[in-house]
């Protein structure tokens, strides 16, 4: 029987898949990328899955104040006496959500300021350049406490601030990255074409840029969370009774010899996705787009 042949752009097509399937699985054969993948998912999961886990209501009470662990609550209780483990069940969701969309928001509005304006240049690229420096004068936990104090403390205007606070890095970032990809040939060959802008800047400039955008996105998830946590510390993110894991941390630590766990628990959930996030990026960034040793 003769061998079935596909059309040449059926052939083609299957090749792309084939090399952006091997695209993806080639980062997880390094151990650091599956490390800080594997830490990123199961805090991920807790703070997704954990509210349908979770035995007990938010602002249940079902034990004594700063009760030590029992049977029914292997974490113990917390200051009011409402089961720990349901609290860190159901605190983690508001802080992860936030996180992911105020670093996401930073990463898009970021990338798309610093590329027009390094497209741009002379006096729109200096405003940019003057504003992301008046921004990054700013301390970024000030800034967001004086906005939340101001504005109220909800939770498009909390990711709205914090976004702001990680954007002049991004913006700095993506202008460098532009304006060394707009030297290369295929740009100028581009140009030389007629290719209008918008063009240019998706097709041409933008898949040579993405890799180090989205490795600086880990890294703004890692800013992001600490910043929220402190607010939530501080009283300016999740108002009581709902859970967070922040707020927990504030609720809790004038009992810390007393039952520790109701002020760990969020803390190491707080930590190890801060640290798997930034393992995870720091792992994509040497493997995706590794750097040349010099001979």
């Amino acid at each position: 029987m003769s061998a079935i042949r596909l059309p040449r752009d059926r052939r083609a097509g299957a090749g792309a898949v084939v090399n952006v399937l091997a695209g993806a699985v080639r980062p997880l054969r390094d151990r650091q990328v599956r490390f800080g993948a594997l830490l990123t998912v199961l805090v991920v999961l807790v703070a997704v899955l954990g509210p349908v886990a979770a035995p007990y209501a938010a602002d249940e009470l079902v034990g004594p104040a700063y009760g030590a662990p029992a049977p029914g609550a292997p974490l113990g209780y917390d200051y009011l006496g409402a089961d720990v483990l349901s609290r860190v069940l159901l605190g983690g969701r508001s802080l992860v959500l936030t996180t992911v969309c105020a670093a996401v928001l930073a990463l898009l509005a970021g990338a798309a300021i610093g590329m027009s304006a390094a497209w741009t240049g002379r006096l729109a690229d200096r405003a940019v350049l003057w504003c992301a420096d008046v921004l990054l004068a700013f301390p970024h936990l000030v800034l967001v406490l004086l906005a939340v104090s101001m504005l109220g403390r909800s939770r498009p205007l909390v990711v709205a601030t914090v976004a702001v606070t990680l954007l002049p890095g991004t913006v700095r970032l993506a202008r460098s990255l532009t304006l060394g990809v707009m030297g290369q040939e295929y740009v100028e060959a581009a140009r030389l074409l007629g290719y209008p802008r918008r063009r240019i800047l998706f097709r041409e400039i933008l898949p040579n840029v993405t890799t180090p955008l989205l490795v600086h996105l880990g890294a703004m998830l890692t800013w992001s969370a600490g910043l929220i946590a402190a607010m939530s510390f501080l009283g300016y993110g999740v108002a009581a009774p709902a859970a967070d894991w922040g707020l927990m941390v504030n609720e809790n630590h004038g009992g810390l010899r007393l039952q520790p766990w109701a002020v760990l628990a969020p803390v190491v959930l707080i930590a190890l996705f801060a640290l798997g996030v930034n393992t995870l990026a720091e792992g994509l960034g040497r493997t995706v787009a590794p750097v040349e040793e010099e001979r």
